[in-house]
């Protein structure tokens, strides 16, 4: 079975978010991390090399594969921020609804910056998709 290229590692989540090179982007990833560190009450740690990750939940499929993932997470990329909702989307359309200018993926919300999304609803989004989460897996 294949392993999981992006992993946990040691890397200074400190030292990355320095890295940013622009400053709005980085400004503005210093405050989701400090709502998802808020919500989750785990501390950043970096998975791969650009992905800054909170708390973890251990998987397994029905065809034997398991594993451990970051609760949520984000990463700045070049053209969005993506925020890693890993309860998905379906079951949030209310919130969605409100939240402002977005792209989704199967657990990534995209968008450009804060300024596009009510900063209060994406709290909200991830409350909820931490919350069902720690329902469904053993997380830490």
């Amino acid at each position: 079975m294949a392993e999981l290229k992006t992993k946990q590692t040691r890397a200074s989540v400190t030292t990355f978010l320095n890295s940013i090179e622009e400053p709005g982007q980085r400004a503005d990833v210093r405050k989701i991390a400090a709502i998802i560190r808020d919500v989750t009450g785990s501390k950043a740690r970096m998975w791969g090399t650009s992905i800054i990750g909170f708390g973890y939940y251990d998987y397994k499929y029905e065809s034997g594969r398991e594993g451990r993932w970051f609760l949520c997470g984000l990463s700045p990329r070049k053209q969005s921020l993506s925020i890693y909702i890993m309860a998905g989307f379906a079951r949030f359309d209310e919130l969605l609804e409100k939240l402002g200018k977005y792209k989704t993926g199967k657990s990534c919300l995209s968008i450009k910056s804060l300024d596009d999304v009510d900063i209060d609803v994406l709290r909200q989004l991830i409350e909820a998709s931490v919350e069902h989460m720690r329902s469904h897996y053993a997380t830490g």
